[in-house]
């Protein structure tokens, strides 16, 4: 079992190994830098001063809290309620293994049920395939293309822009009847003839 849980000081050097991997690195939009510890650690102080628009978690194991991923929603915005998802599952044991799948959902679940947030969206390269499907499944809408857009082992690729929308995830949950072990369907059906 997993669950999401704040990141912590300890956790920066189990990143800072996975911010280090090229091939992990590779999937994601970011570009590879190699980065010391230390910037880790500012980057870590940063978030900690900026909790307001950003929330970081940890995705652990239950038995014994070690670290297997990261989640993130960022650029979290008020007005507009919306906010920005970033994920990685650092070791490729780890991967394929329903992590990922799981962490989306309980942040969701979090985003739309306790910040409000109407809107989350995220972008992913045109050649993750893996991480587009999860996206999907877990009911993200595929809504533009940034043509080549970012510069990854020597070519271009495009990037995608997805985004959910908290009556899509209600939805969705609805008919799932459970996700992660917590029931949606009291809460939508409650809500919506509420409105």
């Amino acid at each position: 079992m997993y669950r999401l849980r704040e990141l912590e000081r300890k956790d920066l050097n189990i990143i800072n190994k996975w911010r280090n991997d090229a091939e992990l690195i590779e999937k994601l939009g970011a570009p590879f830098r190699f980065i010391n510890l230390d910037v880790d650690v500012s980057w870590y102080e940063n978030y900690m001063h900026n909790r307001g628009k950003v929330i970081r978690c940890a995705i652990v194991s239950v038995d014994d809290d070690e670290i297997l991923g990261l989640i993130s929603l960022t650029t979290i915005d008020s007005i507009n309620q919306s906010a920005e998802l970033h994920i990685m599952i650092g070791n490729k044991k780890n991967q394929n293994q329903g992590i990922g799948s799981l962490a989306i959902k309980k942040i969701l679940q979090h985003a739309f049920l306790n910040m409000n947030l109407h809107r989350v969206e995220l972008t992913v390269l045109s050649d993750n395939d893996r991480a587009r499907h999860v996206y999907e499944k877990c009911g993200f809408k595929k809504e533009g293309i940034k043509r080549k857009s970012n510069f990854k082992n020597g070519v271009f690729v495009d990037t995608y822009f997805y985004a959910i929308l908290k009556e899509d995830f209600l939805v969705n949950a609805d008919k799932m009847s459970t996700w992660g072990g917590h029931r949606y369907s009291y809460y939508y059906t409650k809500h919506s003839e509420a409105a």
